[in-house]
């Protein structure tokens, strides 16, 4: 009989299957092994909102607090440049909301909903970050890319400060940026950008090497991930996912192309005086033209066997009122050539401008040039200033999930943000993963002497598994098309955004705005039933 299941579930469970096969042979291999305690038993892991000490960053959002975040981010109002009117609008959707595999209810993320449009979102700086400090640059966010991906990008740009991006409504694909970071893939591309704008007389794009590491799973595996990029002083950087270094190196010798920049550079402040003479040659002063150079006398002279007597005067007693106009006689001319007339021919007097013969300049002081000072450039770690965060992306995926996005100049603030957040979800995660995996060691040890059993035991729990993981988005999109009908029924205006609803239990994470210090919520294996959505489309910031 043939199964029919989507892609993505279908290859879930060959995986889960291959693994539970592995796993059934190395029971029946051994008579004992580990006992694993289920997660239900002993393990309680608690969320709250991280802590954001505004001293220590120069942005911090973990888009819990819909009212504070949706007022910090901004929406584009401009068009891509280059590309057909009718798709240059960024008219993609912006939501905060929970994951689609949710952990706990007062964690949110900003979600690209929309697939196949572009989009682009900013946020100002709570400060610049400025480049002349011992500090480093440290750059942070999560990603989880929930339905897959097969082309589009979950990157960032840190979008330097000038006249460009004070109004971050009109961030587009051209604003100026000193850095772009994070993942991308396309196909069989992928890639972990790492991209500063050098600026050493022209401003260039400097790509970082690709790291040597397999960067696929990022993309398949529906997870959330951690990217760190930290940028120091001493011009070495790292790339983090997941804690893990993937990329590390210095900016003058790992990037594409290079940064090579001259041990010496003109002093910008030295100019050339006034009096500085770098002729080589002037005209001699000495010479002048001679009194019969007649620089009015044309190229050319008409061509005929008769011409007026160049050398004949009118008479003195010559009366114009009586005789006429007084004209020449006519005298044969002598360089008329009839066989090679054309109608002109040169003039034998003409001699053209006069120029006075050049000499060597007795005042020449040579070709002016500013002085060399050093390169201060010598340091690509002095980028321009940073004054605001975007993203500006198109995928043909959609429900792409930030979270936890900071910039700070410690390491060690960053760490603790992450244990606070990141650690924590992934943590429950593979909590929840290993009391699946000891569920399954059980059935098999339950069967040891029916293989068959067993292995129906290990098929019909990964297929329970799997529906279960998927049934909270089957049930949410279901109720959010019933809904939809029932709201187009009505010709009341629908409000942009509704919130998911909480449990009355569980705290709301738009009451208390600002507040940071949320109450803890204890979980235990058990899914947490889903709350219905309200509302009807997918609502767009507005």
């Amino acid at each position: 009989m043939a199964w029919k299941i989507g892609g993505n579930r279908a290859a879930k469970l060959s995986m889960l299957l291959a693994n539970s096969l592995l796993l059934l042979s190395a029971v029946k291999a051994t008579d004992s092994g580990p006992e694993w305690d289920d997660f239900e038993d002993d393990e309680m892991l608690a969320y709250e909102s991280p802590v954001i000490d505004a001293k220590k960053f120069h942005f911090a959002d973990h888009f819990d607090d819909v009212e504070a975040s949706r007022k910090r981010w901004v929406l584009s109002e401009d068009k891509k440049d280059d590309i057909a009117e009718e798709i240059s609008k960024y008219d993609g959707i912006w939501n905060w909301e929970p994951p689609q595999r949710r952990v706990w209810a007062n964690d949110l993320g900003l979600v690209l909903k929309s697939k196949a449009k572009h989009a682009a979102i900013a946020a100002p700086l709570q400060k610049p970050f400025e480049f002349k400090s011992e500090k480093p640059l440290v750059v942070q966010y999560e990603v989880t890319v929930q339905k897959g991906q097969e082309c589009g990008g979950s990157y960032l740009k840190l979008l330097s400060i000038g006249n460009d991006t004070e109004q971050v409504k009109g961030f587009n694909d051209k604003t100026p940026y000193t850095i772009m970071f994070g993942p991308d893939k396309c196909g069989k591309d992928v890639k972990m950008h790492f991209i500063f704008q050098h600026l050493n007389g022209t401003v260039t794009e400097k790509h970082c090497n690709k790291p040597n590491n397999s960067l696929e799973e990022l993309f398949k595996d529906n997870l959330p991930h951690l990217y760190q990029l930290v940028v120091r002083p001493d011009n070495s950087f790292e790339i983090r996912v997941d804690h893990k270094i993937i990329k590390e190196g210095f900016l003058l010798t790992d990037f594409k192309p290079p940064v090579n920049p001259p041990a010496e550079i003109d002093d910008p402040n030295d100019h050339k005086p006034d009096s500085w003479d770098e002729r080589e040659k002037i005209p001699d002063p000495n010479v002048h033209k001679p009194e019969d150079w007649d620089e009015n006398a044309t190229i050319q002279l008409p061509d005929a066997d008769m011409i007026f007597d160049p050398t004949a005067t009118k008479p003195e007693d010559w009366d114009t009122e009586i005789d006429g106009e007084w004209k020449a006689p006519l005298v044969e001319n002598p360089v008329y050539k009839k066989a090679q007339s054309c109608g002109t021919i040169r003039n034998p007097n003409y001699k053209g401008k006069w120029i006075a013969p050049m000499i060597d300049n007795p005042n020449y002081q040579g070709k002016w040039a500013p002085r060399k000072i050093a390169n201060p450039d010598l340091n690509p770690f002095q980028m321009t200033p940073i004054s605001a965060v975007g993203l500006e992306l198109w995928s043909m995926s959609s429900d792409i999930l930030f979270d936890n996005l900071i910039i700070t100049d410690d390491v060690e603030v960053a760490r603790d943000f992450a244990a606070n957040s990141f650690d924590i979800k992934r943590r429950y995660i593979d909590l929840e993963w290993n009391s699946i995996v000891n569920k399954v060691v059980e059935q098999v040890k339950a069967n040891p002497s029916s293989p068959a059993i067993g292995l129906l035991a290990i098929v019909a729990l990964v297929a329970l598994t799997i529906w279960c993981g998927s049934g909270t988005a089957k049930v949410q999109d279901s109720d959010a098309k019933k809904a939809d009908a029932e709201a187009k029924k009505t010709d009341d205006p629908q409000p942009d955004y509704v919130p998911i609803p909480l449990k009355e239990d569980e705290q709301s994470p738009e009451k208390d705005a600002g507040d940071t210090t949320k109450k803890s919520i204890q979980l235990s294996a058990t899914p947490r039933e889903e709350p219905k959505v309200q509302g009807g489309e997918e609502p767009k910031l507005s």
